[in-house]
């Protein structure tokens, strides 16, 4: 691995450009602005910037926060057709006992015997954080709540959530569940992204089922504050948590909070904290779309050099107050071998304040390289030999 400093921040070390403004507290090693929890992560929607990390990494028990990947994971299923909306679940005994009327958790009250749609089975789930409903639907559609576990976990690594494990669809304690704020705001944002269709549902105020009506049990939704979804959880020696997407002004962000002491805690911090990644930041233009960002060696080509460049517009969010400098770093696996066509995705740009990672950018080979002469070749291998050495 191969880390250069593209020319634009190299020169950021000497003058103060625009770009070379504004990354202050807020991106330090702790997290910058001080939180009342254990995990904390935040990005903007657009750029992508990381505002916010706190043992962002570090696992946790999900509780009630699993019921957002048991619903990612029959969205994807609706969309792609393996399930219908109307299609009816029965209710087993196990679902009624674990997380029915005498499981005394959040339940939608569905009825032993009952058969629940799909589509009502997502609501109670989204609007009441009903237990029943999480082990019909994994009943239903893969035969018991462990296989349906199962899916879910190989569904999460799928959508890039590496750290994340589920036992069961509900979260109900169980020592092998395990996720991270980290994996948790990018699921945030995936199902928002991908079922923008279903999103409203997150929003529902209430929901009746089985003639029991209940308001919803997401108690941060606030339309003043922007905040539009998506869950909450407690688990038993870890304390509160919370999953949170809001937008306002045309900005939105994706926040996880976990580890707080109470819910008084948690209803306070959120408020806060979304606050200020809504407000406390701009947004910088460092690269336009296609712009070249740097060079980097070829090994064994016609050329010994190739530009890269981005393929779209790269921009970050920086604070308004207590500015500081940016810098990037390419990275890429060395030596970069000919042949090599056009837009091949050859590094990466890392966007740092101080060494705080604020994001990653794909960078793509500008032109083609064929391979090399034999004379050019043998130049090339000296020079890898003396760049290895020295």
């Amino acid at each position: 691995m191969v880390t250069l400093i593209p020319k634009i921040f190299r020169r950021l070390s000497l003058v103060a450009l625009a770009l070379a403004c504004s990354i202050g507290t807020a991106f330090s090693q702790s997290g910058g602005l001080a939180v009342k929890a254990q995990q904390a992560y935040m990005i903007d929607a657009e750029t992508g910037t990381v505002l916010l990390s706190l043992n962002e990494n570090n696992q946790f028990p999900p509780a009630s926060l699993a019921k957002l990947m048991t619903v990612e994971t029959v969205l994807d299923a609706l969309k792609n057709g393996r399930v219908m909306p109307e299609t009816a679940y029965p209710v087993s005994e196990y679902a009624w006992r674990t997380g029915g009327a005498p499981s005394r958790t959040s339940t939608m009250f569905a009825a032993l015997k009952s058969s629940v749609s799909v589509n009502d089975l997502l609501t109670g789930i989204v609007v009441q954080n009903a237990n029943d409903g999480c082990i019909i639907l994994a009943e239903g559609m893969t035969g018991s709540d462990a296989a349906f576990a199962k899916t879910m976990t190989e569904r999460a690594k799928v959508l890039g959530l590496t750290a994340s494990v589920f036992a069961n669809s509900t979260g109900l304690p169980d020592a092998a569940n395990k996720t991270t704020a980290k994996d948790m705001v990018t699921l945030a944002k995936h199902i928002r992204d991908t079922y923008p269709d279903r999103y409203s549902l997150f929003t529902k105020p209430d929901f009746e089922w089985n003639r029991i009506f209940q308001r919803n049990k997401n108690t941060l939704l606030s339309p003043d504050l922007g905040i539009d979804g998506l869950g909450l959880g407690f688990a038993e020696g870890h304390g509160y948590s919370a999953v949170i997407s809001a937008e306002r002004d045309g900005r939105r962000i994706y926040l996880t909070l976990a580890g707080m002491e109470d819910d008084k805690t948690r209803q306070e911090e959120a408020r806060r904290v979304v606050e200020w990644g809504l407000t406390a930041f701009q947004k910088r233009e460092l690269f336009q779309k296609n712009e070249t960002v740097g060079t980097v060696s070829v090994y064994g080509g016609a050329a010994s050099a190739i530009d890269l460049a981005v393929h779209e517009t790269v921009s970050v969010l920086v604070p308004l107050n207590n500015p500081d400098r940016l810098s990037g770093r390419i990275v890429y696996n060395w030596p970069l071998n000919a042949p090599l066509e056009p837009g091949f995705n050859a590094a990466t740009l890392r966007i740092f304040s101080g060494e705080r990672l604020l994001r990653e950018v794909p960078l793509y080979t500008t032109a083609a390289v064929a391979p090399g002469t034999l004379t050019q070749n043998a130049a090339g291998a000296l020079k890898e030999l003396l760049f290895f050495w020295l």
